[in-house]
């Protein structure tokens, strides 16, 4: 049995940022600053009450829906995100009931943020390939806007909040249509991507946000990125694991129909397809209607790339998350 992505669904808040507001909040950036350097011109927020596990169900509910699996057939629950509704219990725990996804169903929430999705269909293929689930549903669901102190430019034009649904499948077949990965993390990074706050390290609800000198504000509670440093860590780590990952599968850049990387912003994505030498028109951007979604990045661009008629059955796709952690993970599939 091999483990097959058979249907990807998304959903997005309703509440839009647009570009053209943040602008007016933050004068050094202009409209035209900001889209040429991130590639983005909204972003959908969640509501004050809206979890990541209102996110996730509503984007499962659209995969039923669609025919590609019922809530019964599900037999392994995976729920990615780095916020969840709660510290205890686990959000894939309410998502299991909420969906009435079967309760003699495996289900768990791991923590990882822009490497999620592809860290997430290497635990789906294990539980599949090994005999364990023969549906996993993968969710990937993030609500980082609750993180985002508000008179933070830095990131706040950057990220957006959204959840995917992805079923993972076992078929009988002779070829691989999900895998081989390659995986990376380096901790040493942590301190350029982090919520310093909150957890049982630094408890740090209600504490006063400051600013840090260059017109930004956050407190020990929000969401603080050092951009330079992840963008050297971007720069070093994806083009060495995407060479990685040829080697594994002996093949080189032009077996691909399309790569899709973790859409991070334009101006990185473009930099890292001159740097590998990636044909324009065989690498998926579009960020620009809903921002940094997280985990939800490369999901949303499988299936926006194939409703744009980018990505038809039979092609050959290589994906790269990378992000916070730091961690990253490269992977062939086949689009199915």
């Amino acid at each position: 049995m091999k483990a097959v992505i058979r249907a990807i669904e998304y959903h997005l808040p309703e509440a839009v940022l647009q570009t053209k507001d943040l602008a007016r909040e933050f004068p050094d950036w202009p409209v035209a600053k900001i889209e040429s350097k991130t590639g983005i011109s909204q972003r959908h927020i969640a509501a004050a009450g809206e979890c990541s596990s209102d996110l996730g169900i509503t984007a499962a509910k659209k995969l039923f829906a669609s025919g590609a699996a019922a809530a019964a057939d599900i037999d392994f629950l995976l729920f990615c995100t780095q916020s969840p509704d709660y510290f205890l219990p686990t959000t894939a725990c309410l998502v299991q009931t909420a969906l009435d996804i079967p309760t003699d169903a495996g289900a768990l929430d791991f923590n990882l943020g822009c490497s999620g999705f592809v860290y997430g269909l290497s635990l789906a293929k294990g539980l599949i390939e090994t005999g364990q689930a023969a549906n996993v549903l993968l969710i990937t669901a993030e609500t980082y806007s609750k993180f985002i102190h508000p008179r933070d430019g830095s990131v706040r034009t950057i990220f957006g909040d959204a959840a995917a649904a992805i079923l993972i499948r076992a078929e009988t077949r002779d070829d691989e249509p999900l895998g081989p990965f390659v995986f990376g993390t380096d901790g040493r990074g942590a301190k350029n991507l982090i919520v310093p706050g909150g957890g049982m390290r630094a408890r740090a609800a209600g504490c006063e946000a400051v600013e840090d000198g260059q017109g930004y504000w956050r407190g020990p509670d929000n969401l603080y990125m050092n951009g330079p440093e992840v963008f050297n860590f971007t720069l070093n780590e994806v083009p060495a694991s995407t060479n990685a990952l040829l080697r594994r599968t002996n093949t080189t850049l032009a077996n691909y129909d399309l790569f899709v990387f973790h859409q991070a912003n334009r101006h990185m994505l473009n930099y890292l397809r001159k740097f590998i030498g990636i044909a324009e028109d065989r690498f998926y951007i579009g960020m620009e209607r809903c921002g940094n979604t997280v985990s939800s990045t490369i999901p949303i661009a499988l299936q926006n790339a194939a409703s744009e008629g980018r990505l038809s059955s039979g092609d050959r796709v290589m994906v790269v998350g990378f992000g916070v952690g730091y961690s990253w993970c490269a992977a062939a599939l086949t689009w199915q």
